[in-house]
């Protein structure tokens, strides 16, 4: 089973995830944006038993960064992983999108990803 790693930009927070995600999507909403500090958040989500970390993080609103920098990492659950794909370290990825999420905010100049299932707001 493959496995990726990441972690935050000074390395105090690290973490792997085994195996292939869920799903990838891209998020345009208000808060993904203001967290991020763009135009999107690019997400990969894999079961929670596919998910280790180490280091301290502080949580703010179900979604972890490390204290000492700020990198904005992961969000997790019981079920699942939710991982912040700018966080890997290997770049460029693999990874495709196969949704994108609250469209109705994409930037303008921003074209729709070719394949991608397209939300006004939440998957539902």
């Amino acid at each position: 089973m493959s496995e990726r790693q990441g972690s935050c930009r000074c390395g105090r927070v690290s973490f792997a995830v085994k195996g292939e995600p869920t799903r990838i999507g891209i998020c345009h909403c208000t808060d993904c944006r203001v967290e991020s500090g763009s135009a999107f958040t690019y997400f990969g989500i894999w079961p929670a038993a596919q998910f280790t970390s180490a280091g301290e993080t502080t949580v703010f609103e179900g979604r972890r960064f490390c204290p000492s920098c700020g990198s904005r990492l992961f969000a997790y659950d019981e079920t699942e992983a939710e991982i912040k794909l700018g966080s890997l370290s290997e770049a460029p990825t693999d990874l495709v999108p196969v949704y994108e999420l609250w469209v109705k905010r994409r930037e303008p100049w921003l074209a729709a990803i070719d394949g991608a299932e397209q939300f006004d707001e939440d998957r539902t």
